[in-house]
């Protein structure tokens, strides 16, 4: 059988590819593949071939819309590079990763009409075309016109596209992860899939490695994709309920979100159709996951991976009951854990985490970052710690890039931040190292509470008493900083470097 969206459509053309679970509206297998195929002409129309290694790259700057979809498949077919920008960055990180890809075309919408003006002043030169009218009139940048005055006929020269992801620039400057050339160049080749899918509810946003990849592997078994615009947790349940949803795919503040839900709410839905929810993208803490697990049942599995593609690890819930915190075991790429020296770890020992694998990544135009990356034998990191136990069992501690020193002391925020979000008062919370005159950095803990009415002298007391039973003196935070949100990515990243910045400035005016 050969699973791509060229193939269902050609079987089944009537059958939904995606469904928008706001607007409620739906493109089917047919129109996506003629949609797909005109998108293909376009690219070749602006002189965006497949020459060269991965093809010409053009820049996708989208909210979570139908369209989206059009574009993977244009370019999965076209021989092209796509490269995806995250809808949170300022026009100079946007305008960085264009110049950086060097991208011939940025596709956008009016939803982002208040930064694409910088970006253009920018990026000189630059063709754009736009989703939506932006009170132009549309005219030669009008995307809906452009892609309706091509054939939906197959380009004559098809080859299999790629996608160019950035990391999301949480601590520096974004970098292109560049991946290696596929296989076979044949647009509809049979591709290795983890897991199966046949209605999935795709809920973070599409810029990122684990929705586009997701996302693409239910097209290519003929599934529906149930997308929400926007993350909303009742409404997710709802959507579940609505239309039969049998996998989902959601990141760990999405169960926070969830179980922070009145109960009442949270058994309204029926959610039988419901087989496999898999979760990834940053780590999930021990008593949240056992309680999705105990209400949605032993149907939740993890993973550990990251955009590079270097390697995986995933946990059913059976044997994460009996290795409660683990991301589970490999099942692509050999797991090394590695000292400081790059000496290789025993069991319960936590080191830099490396991948074993044929296949390697590079950063795009930073051999610096790439090496970097590199352990003398060829292995390569994501740049996080953990350690395996007896049975090669994974168990991530934090980021390496995340670490606080205070006063010689190694302190992992991850800890800290997966007790606060299980006390009833907090919805989110992110810690930091920020500068100490005295300890070098102390551990400042921005929370956002549940009702922020309850902010201040009071619920830091409690969240102080809550933290003794189980943290030493050395981590307790010595600043509680409370807010209505946090930079949190949809894809459950957060964004420490900005509140890092902010209370790097704090101290330093402080100096002054």
């Amino acid at each position: 059988m050969s699973m791509h969206p060229i193939a269902h459509a050609a079987t089944r053309p009537d059958h939904p590819a995606v469904i928008m679970t706001g607007s409620g509206k739906q493109i089917t297998f047919g129109e996506l593949d003629a949609e797909s195929n005109r998108f293909a002409h376009l690219l070749r129309a602006h002189g965006i071939g497949a020459k060269g290694s991965g093809g010409d790259a053009f820049a996708v700057l989208l909210e979570n819309r139908i369209e989206y979809f059009t574009l993977i498949w244009g370019s999965q077919r076209a021989g092209t590079m796509l490269v995806p920008i995250s809808s949170r960055l300022t026009a100079p990180e946007a305008a960085y990763i264009i110049r950086d890809a060097q991208a011939k075309l940025l596709i956008t919408s009016g939803y982002f009409a208040d930064v694409l003006g910088d970006i253009r002043a920018e990026c000189p030169g630059l063709t754009v075309l736009v989703m939506d009218d932006l009170g132009n009139g549309g005219g030669a940048e009008d995307f809906a016109a452009a892609i309706a005055a091509q054939s939906p006929a197959p380009i004559p020269d098809q080859s299999a596209g790629m996608v160019m992801l950035y990391s999301s620039g949480t601590t520096g400057q974004p970098k292109g992860i560049r991946p290696a050339p596929p296989a076979d160049p044949d647009p509809q080749a049979t591709v290795p899939l983890v897991g199966l899918a046949v209605m999935g509810a795709g809920m973070p946003p599409l810029y990122h490695a684990a929705p586009i990849g997701w996302c693409s592997v239910v097209h290519r078994l003929g599934g529906t994709v149930v997308m929400m615009e926007k993350f909303e947790p009742e409404a997710a349940l709802q959507a579940i309920e609505r239309y039969k949803v049998t996998d989902s795919q959601w990141v760990p503040t999405h169960f926070v979100r969830f179980l922070k839900l009145d109960p009442a709410v949270r058994t309204r839905y029926d959610l039988s159709s419901h087989q496999r929810a898999l979760h990834a993208a940053a780590p999930c803490p021990v008593p949240i996951k056992r309680e999705m697990i105990e209400w949605w049942g032993p149907i939740v599995n993890e993973y550990y991976a990251g955009s590079e593609g270097i390697g995986m690890t995933m946990i059913r819930s059976p044997d994460w009951l009996t290795h409660p915190g683990s991301v589970g075991r490999a099942i692509y790429g050999k797991l090394h854990i590695c000292g400081p020296d790059g000496e290789e770890l025993g069991a319960g020992e936590d080191g830099l985490i490396y991948f074993e694998n044929a296949l390697l990544p590079t950063y795009h135009n930073d051999p610096a970052k790439t090496a970097e990356a590199m352990h003398p034998k060829g292995w390569m990191t994501l740049g996080d710690i953990g350690h395996l136990d007896t049975d090669g069992f994974l168990f991530l501690t934090d980021r390496k890039s995340h670490m606080i020193i205070s006063g010689g002391v190694n302190i992992y925020p991850q800890e800290i931040e997966n007790l606060l979000v299980t006390h009833d008062k907090v919805m989110d919370a992110a810690v930091i190292g920020a500068p100490c005159p005295d300890l070098g950095e102390k551990v400042v803990a921005v929370v956002q509470p549940l009702d922020m009415a309850e902010a201040g002298d009071a619920l830091e007391a409690e969240l102080r008493t809550f933290l003794s039973a189980s943290l030493s003196k050395i981590k307790m935070p010595k600043l509680f900083d409370f807010r209505p949100d946090l930079p949190r990515e949809a894809n459950g990243k957060l964004y420490k470097r900005e509140l890092r910045d902010e209370f790097a400035a704090r101290a330093k005016a402080d100096a002054v």
